[in-house]
């Protein structure tokens, strides 16, 4: 794994579930000060830079992360365990959004429906190859559609990060159909 890689889920992991393992805290909205970032990561024997930074931010695949306009903030879009409020505007979703996942845990979804677990949303993709990618970082991928269209009517709530990612509550199992 690159330094670039490793550096980027170390970031993850910080922003979205343990700021206090370098010693920063979060705001209520899940800013970070950069500042503190860099130095706490570089104490924690992560060597990294603003322009490092930057670079991570600009390049990640899944555009986990976003400053503010002057980059003296830094935040992770989604996927938050830790009670933030990452400012979601609530959205219509399409008619049908994608949950990819691995084949060990079908039983559970398909009895329960999908929960957020330690997230504070599920997550949900606007197509049927990224579920499916997103499905084979747990092996053997499984694709379920749901039907977002019927949730919203029946009054569920949908948001879209900042990266594309549809987030939700909860998808109760009558809203899936396994693919």
């Amino acid at each position: 794994m690159s330094d670039k890689v490793s550096l980027g889920k170390y970031i993850s992991y910080i922003l979205r579930h343990h700021p206090e393992a370098i010693g920063i805290t979060l705001d209520e909205h899940g800013w970070a000060d950069v500042q503190e970032l860099l130095a706490g990561m570089n104490a924690a024997g992560r060597k990294i830079d603003m322009e490092l930074l930057e670079e991570i931010v600009a390049t990640n695949n899944k555009k986990r992360y976003s400053f503010n306009e002057d980059k003296t903030k830094i935040r992770a879009n989604q996927g938050h365990s830790i009670n933030v409020d990452v400012e979601l505007k609530r959205c219509t979703p399409p008619d049908f959004l994608w949950h990819g996942t691995g084949e060990k845990y079908v039983s559970s979804i398909d009895e329960q429906g999908l929960r957020p677990k330690s997230r504070l949303h599920v997550h949900l993709s606007s197509d049927y190859d990224t579920a499916v990618n997103v499905g084979s970082r747990h092996g053997k991928p499984v694709v379920y559609k749901v039907n977002s269209g019927a949730m919203e009517r029946d009054g569920y709530e949908f948001y879209r990060s900042e990266n594309g990612v549809w987030l939700t509550g909860e998808v109760p199992a009558r809203y899936m159909e396994k693919v």
